[in-house]
Formats: structure tokens, C-alpha cells, sequence
């Protein structure tokens, strides 16, 4: 956890809110790396479905002269972020979770929007989220700005290890319309909407990050 904010602790008397998700903690130096790299200087940052809310806190952080713009579908998740932002100091900083479905439409607008984020989503939403994601960051986005995706994908048609074959089958077990997407699929899918590829990084435990700008 960042150091500006304490360790979590479940509080089942207090009704703490924040909930924990171990994937963030193995994969945020990873991502952040890749941010680093991608962000601009200043600006807001649309991140989609932010789920707990620790990636959200950290990467306003770091990333200071950004407005970090967490979202969820989930009431459960949105309440997690506020008070991940409560309990970090960052209420004067960084907005309440918007309430954003991705396969919802239209998509709220905002205020200098120059990025967009989505870790951790694809591979669990049916093959319309990576639709309606790449037709509202075309529409959304000012020219060039990035749209960072992060995940699992299949490369050739084919699973890039074991353990991804693994998770592509136990996540169709229990619903049949999620599953690791092609990265094939997606870069078309992207083109179609006039996003382009601009780089594939290699991530821990077989995940990838996408960056992708507007043409």
C-alpha cells in the first residue's frame, strides 16, 4: 500500500467500507510502470471499472497533476473507492466514483479527459464491454491521448501458457460470456473505431498491457 495511506485492517464493528483485492498488491508496480510511461502530465484519467479502489488511490498518488476518475457498476465497489479516497486524505483531490457501466451508453463526459484505464476488465464482461469500451474512448478521447488496457489475452489464436488456458476455463464455467479475449480481435476491433495499437508490453504472470491512442 502507498505509504500516504495506512494498512487495511477489517473492522467489522466500524463498518469499514474498503474492501481488498490481493490481485492489486501483485500487480501495481507493474502497471504503474507502464502509466508512467503512457500518462500525460495533467489532465483527468477515466479508469473503468476501478472495482475496490486501491489501484484508483495509489495511481492519484503518483501520478499527481492527474485527476484520477475512478468508476464502477457495482454500489458495493463505488462505496469501497470513496472511502479508499477518504481514508487516503484525497477527498480534496479526487472525485467520487462515477456510477459507469461500460456497455452503457452514452457515457458521461468529462472535464479534460486526456486517458483512459482499464485493468482486469475484458476477460470478465461479455464481448460487447471491449465493443462499447473502444466506440466510447473514440468518441471521448481528444486525439492521441491513450487508452491503457491491461489483462490476460490469447495471441494467435492460442492461450500464451498453462495457467491462462487454466483461468479462460474456469472463468467460461461460470459464465459463458467471459472468457480471455483474442488480442487479434481486439486490435480489430479497435481499428474499426479508429484506436490504434501503438505498443504490447509484456506483464507479470502472463498479462499484457495494451496501449492504445486515437488515430
Amino acid at each position: 500500500m502507498s505509504p500516504h495511506c495506512t494498512a487495511f485492517s477489517e473492522n467489522s464493528s466500524g463498518g469499514d467500507l474498503r474492501l481488498l483485492f490481493p490481485a492489486t498488491a501483485r500487480n501495481r508496480e507493474a502497471i504503474a510502470a507502464v502509466l508512467e510511461e503512457a500518462l500525460p502530465a495533467e489532465g483527468t484519467v477515466l479508469e473503468l471499472a476501478s472495482g475496490s479502489g486501491e489501484h484508483a488511490v495509489e495511481f492519484q498518488q503518483r501520478f499527481s497533476g492527474l485527476i484520477w476518475q475512478a468508476s464502477d457498476p457495482d454500489p458495493d465497489h463505488r462505496a469501497s473507492i470513496n472511502a479508499w479516497i477518504r481514508h487516503c486524505g484525497l477527498s480534496d483531490r479526487m472525485p467520487d466514483a462515477l456510477n459507469l457501466d461500460v456497455v452503457d451508453t452514452p457515457w458521461p463526459g468529462l472535464k479534460d479527459l486526456a486517458a483512459m484505464v482499464c485493468i482486469n476488465l475484458l476477460h470478465i464482461s461479455p464481448p460487447a464491454c471491449s465493443a462499447a469500451l473502444f466506440r466510447n474512448a473514440s468518441a471521448l478521447l481528444p486525439k492521441g491521448s491513450p487508452l491503457i488496457i491491461y489483462g490476460p489475452f490469447r495471441r494467435n489464436g492460442q492461450h500464451t501458457s498453462n495457467s491462462n488456458a487454466e483461468f479462460d476455463a474456469s472463468l467460461r464455467q461460470r459464465n459463458r460470456a467471459w472468457g480471455v479475449r483474442d488480442l487479434e480481435r481486439m486490435e480489430q476491433e479497435a481499428q474499426q473505431e479508429g484506436l490504434i495499437l501503438h505498443k504490447i508490453i509484456p506483464m507479470p504472470a502472463n498479462n499484457l498491457s495494451l496501449l492504445l491512442r486515437r488515430d
